[in-house]
């Protein structure tokens, strides 16, 4: 005997199977905006990471990206523009990841419980996305806020100012662990799941993929900590003239 299954009132089965495919299209947003966010927080690190390289390289990124080389002046409001884009995909992205959050109490028991019990690698990493990613909700959007209403305060004097004589530094600190263990558990799940990467023995290529994944991460964080340890040492140096707009070494010789 075949199974029956009634369908509501007025609902047909071609309207049943269109609402069927809008959890794997969510997925999918989920893990594009995943992918997205992950790589821009990569190359974002570089781009801060150029204070490394010295004053004028960092001055160099940061007006490039207000156009200053391509317009002959700067429009600050390009960086606002991105970061508003930013902001905006953050959010898409965390209203999609919520829905697979445990609900209630009930669930957090019951979830907690099974991790405990199945003491599973990936299972903890993804708890500790679920952490990371919610303290970055919070951290991340008062940092891009920031820089959405002072897209013109970049620089190597201006950025070091706000990391610290403003006192910025406590936040990037906790900012910087939070973001780098999110997005690099996030882009080995990612791998994971689609199969990127993977070849032919999955438990082999889920080994490679963590030894990658770790290895990633700790040079980002020994990137990050060496950036952030550069912008204080600068701070610490110009605390005596906070506001002093930095001017790069060529422009000084033309003038």
């Amino acid at each position: 005997m075949s199974a029956q299954f009634d369908l509501p009132a007025g609902v047909g089965l071609a309207d049943a199977a269109r609402k069927s495919r809008w959890p794997a299209r969510m997925d999918w947003a989920q893990s594009m905006s995943g992918l997205l966010l992950g790589l821009f927080m990569w190359g974002h690190m570089f781009f801060v990471a150029s204070i490394l390289l010295g004053k004028d390289a960092m001055w160099t990124i940061a007006r490039a990206f207000e156009g200053y080389f391509l317009f002959g002046r700067s429009y600050p409001g390009i960086v606002s523009v991105i970061v508003g884009g930013v902001l905006a995909l953050i959010v898409l992205h965390a209203f999609l990841a919520m829905r697979k959050f445990p609900a209630n109490y009930r669930q957090w028991r019951t979830f907690a419980a099974h991790r405990a019990l199945l003491h599973h690698g990936d299972t903890t990493l993804w708890w500790i996305q679920v952490i990371t990613g919610f303290m970055l909700f919070f951290m991340a959007s008062v940092h891009l806020y920031q820089m959405l209403m002072h897209p013109g305060m970049i620089g190597p004097y201006e950025s070091s100012d706000r990391v610290w004589s403003e006192r910025w530094w406590p936040l990037y600190l906790v900012l910087l662990f939070a973001v780098e263990l999110h997005a690099g558990i996030g882009l080995y799940r990612l791998a994971v799941k689609w199969g990127w990467f993977v070849g032919p023995d999955s438990n082999a290529g889920r080994r490679r993929l963590q030894a990658i994944k770790w290895a990633l991460t700790a040079f980002f964080l020994a990137l990050g900590l060496a950036t952030l340890a550069a912008y204080i040492k600068i701070g610490i140096e110009h605390e005596g003239r906070v506001g002093e707009i930095y001017v790069p070494t060529w422009q000084k010789a033309q003038q």
